[in-house]
Order: structure tokens, then sequence, then C-alpha cells
């Protein structure tokens, strides 16, 4: 937990930036794997697609809080 949000040593700004980067990438990665698993693009469950998006945008974000590497932590503080 070097690199936890919660550590004052951290810029929280930065942090912020970093979790919302990696989320952003998890939620588009998951649109494409359920998106993926449709055989053709009319029998898409789009409502499947944004739920299981913004689940996974969810828990990248908690995953986060225990550090991000992107984020150094500034041990002059």
């Amino acid at each position: 937990m070097k690199n936890c949000v919660f550590k004052p040593s951290v810029d929280t700004i930065e942090w912020l930036k970093a979790a919302g980067v990696r989320a952003v990438k998890t939620m588009a990665q998951t649109a494409l794997g359920t998106i993926g698993a449709s055989a053709v693009i009319s029998a898409v469950d789009w409502r499947v697609v944004l739920s299981a998006s913004v689940l996974s945008g969810v828990v990248s974000i908690l995953t986060s809080i225990a550090g991000i590497p992107e984020v150094s932590a500034n041990e002059n503080n």
C-alpha cells in the first residue's frame, strides 16, 4: 500500500486522474468483451453491456485505493 490514496504523501489529484484513466480503460475492455460475446451486433443486450462496464469501473476505482504504480508517493512530506 505504498501509493495508497489515503497517505498524505500521495497527491490526490494525480491519483484521481490515474484512477480515472484506469477505470475508463477497464470499462472499455469490459464493453468490448461483452459485445464480442454476441454472435451478431443485433443480438447485443446493451443494458448488460452498460451495467457490466459500470460495475467494472467501480471495481477498478475500489482496487486503485490500495495504490496505483503510476502515482508515486512523495517521501519528502
